[in-house]
């Protein structure tokens, strides 16, 4: 258990972005849709992204990559993938020579996404990777390295910016709906099985803050707009669960902002949250729960009014939309809304998050 303060010297451009566009108003010349490789054959690669091309206007499946044979045949048959466009990870390197492959979606332990993404890259394809986009600093450095070199997009998966009740809530805390912001809450939780690859180190890179803890902080920073300069950490794991070898469970985290702003932070993998509340000089902005699959909820308390705040169902559900906006973007020639530097800030934070909590001090962070 241990809690340490860093100041933090890193840009603000990656947090100003906008909300996700979409091509109208925008001319490309081609109507084609973009092809997809998906990486990596598990759950959510199989129960959330792969159903959701049927909704794509832009984008479709047309290559799977997995280890297991079985999956393969499965969801190459389910999908009309031809036995062509079906790769082993031995065999990923040959998707050069596939002109239907435009992109890849990398599905797979965090370990493993700065290797495929840089293959990928090197293979001339552009790259949509899951988050966290990897397990260092360095790893993430060169991944945007690798697509640079090749001239190919590089996005990062986070799909809550493709969500409505997440995109109005960017909007009015940003745009002051209830006064100035100086207070943001996010806790994300959830009480994790055993035996899963998420609890070995050596393929998480760690635990619940690289994968749940995610979004508090990517939504403390989309909803500031702002680049934290300062973190305050404190770890606390039970050692004697199984579950928690070599992987942390809670951690509880402190973001500064230089506008004075702060967010109260945790991340679990023993107990149930999901959800931020934004809190101004008039009132509050409550997304409970925030970023779940489906679901949202939005409440707003203004001037003592308590309100409920329902959307209209969308016209593409947020996996659709992040498919569909990297294809936006390699047709346009735009730079996606939540480019490759935009996982290298969260894990510049999570990296200092966990010298904070492991350190036991405050250490200020210059750049």
């Amino acid at each position: 258990m241990g809690t340490r303060r860093e100041v933090l010297g890193i840009g603000a451009g990656v947090a100003a972005l906008g909300l996700a566009p979409g091509l109208a108003g925008q001319s490309h010349a081609s109507t084609r849709k973009i092809g997809y490789a998906v990486v990596g054959l598990g759950y959510y690669a199989t129960r959330q992204i792969m159903p959701n091309f049927a909704g794509c206007e832009h984008s479709r499946l047309v290559a799977l990559v997995s280890g297991t044979p079985a999956k393969l045949e499965q969801y190459g048959a389910q999908y009309g993938i031809p036995a062509s466009h079906r790769y082993s990870y031995d065999q990923f390197d040959t998707i050069r020579d596939n002109p239907d492959i435009d992109a890849v979606y990398i599905v797979l332990p965090n370990s493993l996404h700065a290797e495929y993404s840089i293959r990928a890259a090197q293979a001339g394809k552009h790259v949509l990777c899951e988050k966290p986009m990897a397990t260092s600093v360095a790893e993430c450095q060169a991944m945007i390295a690798a697509s640079r070199k090749a001239g190919k997009k590089l996005m990062i998966g986070y799909r809550s910016r493709f969500e409505p009740y997440n995109r109005l809530a960017i909007e009015l805390a940003r745009g002051g709906h209830v006064g100035p912001t100086r207070l943001v809450t996010a806790e994300h939780g959830f009480p994790i099985k055993p035996d899963q690859w998420r609890l070995d180190k050596a393929l998480s890179g760690g635990g619940s803050m690289m994968d749940i803890g995610i979004y508090s902080l990517n939504a403390a920073r989309y909803l500031t707009g702002e680049e934290p300069a300062e973190v305050s950490a404190v770890e606390s794991t039970d050692r004697s669960d199984p579950r928690f070898r070599t992987v942390e469970d809670r951690v509880s985290f402190v973001l500064r902002f230089p506008s004075g702003i702060q967010a109260n932070c945790i991340s679990s993998y023993s107990s149930a949250h999901n959800g931020y509340r934004v809190i101004g000089t008039q009132g509050w902005i409550a997304l409970e729960p925030a970023t779940p699959y489906t679901g949202q909820a939005m409440t707003i308390r203004k001037d003592n009014v308590t309100t409920p705040r329902t959307l209209p169902e969308p016209a593409r559900n947020q996996f659709v939309g992040q498919l569909d906006h990297l294809a936006e973007c390699v047709l346009t020639g735009a730079t996606p809304i939540v480019p490759g530097e935009e996982g290298l800030a969260d894990m510049r934070l999570i990296e200092a998050i966990y010298r904070s909590a492991a350190e036991r001090r405050h250490v200020e962070l210059k750049a």
